[in-house]
């Protein structure tokens, strides 16, 4: 295709002189911060290794934001966080080998909860590549077979003039619907070997819409209008596309009851009359879903913990949204859209026709009453005292980071999160350690709210070191340690399966003193003073620890 002349760019004088003679000392690493300056990158995380020096070295002649933390896993939770909260692609520098395979548990729970993680890993030397055993440090025979099956694109970079393309596709991957990680690898000569490629300008990698197929628009809009006990579903991606708004005006005009996912938190209002809130661990509602002629899942796959453990046998017909084409039908016969949640809803609101059914408030309302009094009838005053106490203290605006801890899993069906985007947890690959380090990408995201993290004290123990990230960088947030002395829902699935656990309990430090030693403030808290200690905590700059020693207990599951 030829290009007419007068597309060219023209440049001044002075334009033209740069290019042509750009400023000495460069090398390939400059290129990689360059092409993240040009795409609009502002804040990167990482952690230095030996053979991605180079990078880092450019990163002092850049304008981009560092933020390091001490474990490369804690890094890659951390940019997860900082893509959920912001929707943009969150850059991650890691070097070779160990560096990389530490970030692959982090990467596996961005792949879950598709959030836009851009990892750049160095290489070994371009003459070590392609399998042989020539004995580099950090030498793996192929180093993205270990990581292909965890993100949604690899890139390779041989030379110096493929990094900035190499970056814009992978970036251009990351927000592609469904969000996700991607991967870029480039050798460690080719990041210190100097350059004179012009310095990279601004690149235009934005990604494609993916707008719903009309003729599934309309089959989905007449369904609804004729349905009469439609119910709504609403996961992960109502929040990641912004399309809580749509979704209640959808409920609304068609009158359909609403439950939101764990991944979907915030979608919908709490306390709306057609809120079924997000009692998915319940047979009440599995019940209640099952009796839905038609219903509507947005934004969601309907995996193990949205369908109460693959109990959920839906018998009216079932239309599934999602932008992950292979989450379409998966689990359940459906009509499936691969779109955007936020276009397919729009084009549902226009579509659907008004339908009003004065008894569905009624319908959620003895449904939420079944799941209280179910609770209510198993003595765990406590554990609903201690979540009140935390929504009672956190700000509504703030946001939350929950690792896998029993406290967590009450807050997947019992908080209210009260805003979208607000309320985060590792539920998507399930792996210890996310609430704290990504409460710190978070904060580095806002540093105008505090933030809050959640663990138990064994999942505290593997980002531990990361309160010195959290002192050195004086970030605004909160982490609060559960502390049972154990792996406190390990020890209930075990105890109940085998009548005894195994393997469960632990030793673990003073916590309050640790934090202490870090130059981190902290208090040991109980039940009672658990509000005002944690509001106070939240309400005061710079970072902070609380310790609540408590055992906590599962309420009752319904799908065993």
């Amino acid at each position: 295709m030829s290009h007419d002349h007068d597309d060219r760019p023209r440049l001044t004088a002075a334009q033209a002189a740069a290019v042509l003679n750009p400023p000495a000392g460069r090398n390939g690493g400059d290129l990689v911060v360059e092409s993240l300056q040009g795409l609009g990158a502002t804040t990167v995380f990482g952690l230095p290794g030996q053979h991605a020096l180079g990078m880092f070295d450019a990163l002092r002649r850049s304008s981009l934001r560092y933020v390091g933390l001490r474990v490369e896993n804690n890094a890659g939770f951390a940019a997860d966080a900082y893509g959920r909260i912001t929707g943009e692609v969150a850059p991650l520098l890691l070097s070779t080998g160990p560096g990389a395979l530490t970030s692959l548990a982090a990467l596996q729970e961005a792949a879950a909860a598709s959030a836009p993680v851009l990892a750049i890993s160095s290489q070994i030397p371009t003459a070590g590549l392609g399998g042989g055993r020539h004995g580099y440090l950090h030498e793996l025979r192929d180093q993205q077979a270990s990581v292909r099956d965890i993100v949604k694109s690899v890139h390779t970079v041989r030379t110096a003039s493929q990094i900035p393309s190499a970056i814009a596709a992978a970036w251009e991957s990351a927000l592609t619907a469904p969000h996700g990680p991607v991967w870029v690898e480039i050798p460690q000569d080719v990041l210190l070997a100097g350059t004179a490629l012009p310095v990279v300008s601004a690149m235009d990698a934005t990604p494609r819409e993916l707008y719903p197929r009309p003729e599934l628009t309309i089959a989905a809009a007449h369904l609804l209008s004729e349905a009469e006990r439609p119910v709504i579903i609403a996961g992960g991606g109502v929040v990641r596309s912004d399309a809580s708004g749509k979704l209640r005006a959808l409920a609304e005009k068609i009158d359909a009851p609403v439950v939101t996912t764990f991944g979907g938190k915030g979608a919908f209002p709490w306390d709306h009359p057609l809120s079924l809130r997000s009692w998915l661990e319940d047979r009440h509602t599995t019940d209640f879903l099952e009796d839905a002629d038609v219903l509507l899942v947005v934004g969601s796959g309907l995996g193990e913990l949205s369908s109460n453990y693959h109990t959920f046998r839906p018998r009216g017909r079932v239309i599934q949204i999602e932008a992950d084409a292979g989450k379409l039908e998966s689990n359940h016969p459906a009509l499936g859209i691969h779109s955007d949640a936020r276009e397919a809803l729009a084009d549902l609101l226009e579509a659907v026709e008004r339908r009003e059914d004065p008894g569905a408030a009624e319908r959620v309302r003895t449904v939420l009453e079944k799941v209280r009094v179910r609770i209510e009838a198993q003595d765990l005053t406590l554990e609903q005292q201690v979540l009140a106490a935390v929504r009672e203290a956190l700000p509504d605006a703030a946001p939350s980071f929950w690792d896998m801890t029993i406290l967590a899993y009450w807050a997947w069906s019992a908080f209210d999160a009260r805003r979208p985007n607000t309320m985060h947890s590792a539920q998507g690959a399930g792996g210890l350690g996310y609430g704290f380090p990504a409460a710190i990408g978070a904060a580095a995201a806002d540093p105008t709210k505090p933030v809050l993290a959640v663990s138990g004290d064994g999942g505290a123990m593997y980002s531990i070191a990361e309160l010195a990230t959290a002192r050195q960088y004086d970030l605004p947030l909160t982490w609060l340690i559960v502390d049972d002395g154990g792996y406190g829902i390990l020890r209930e699935y075990m105890t109940g399966a085998f009548g005894e656990s195994t393997g469960t309990e632990l030793a673990r430090p003073d916590f309050v003193a640790l934090a202490e030693s870090f130059g981190v403030p902290a208090v040991r808290t109980g039940p009672d003073s658990l509000a005002a200690d944690l509001s106070k905590a939240l309400a005061t700059p710079g970072p902070s620890v609380v310790v609540l020693p408590a055992l906590l207990r599962m309420f009752e599951p319904t799908h065993l």
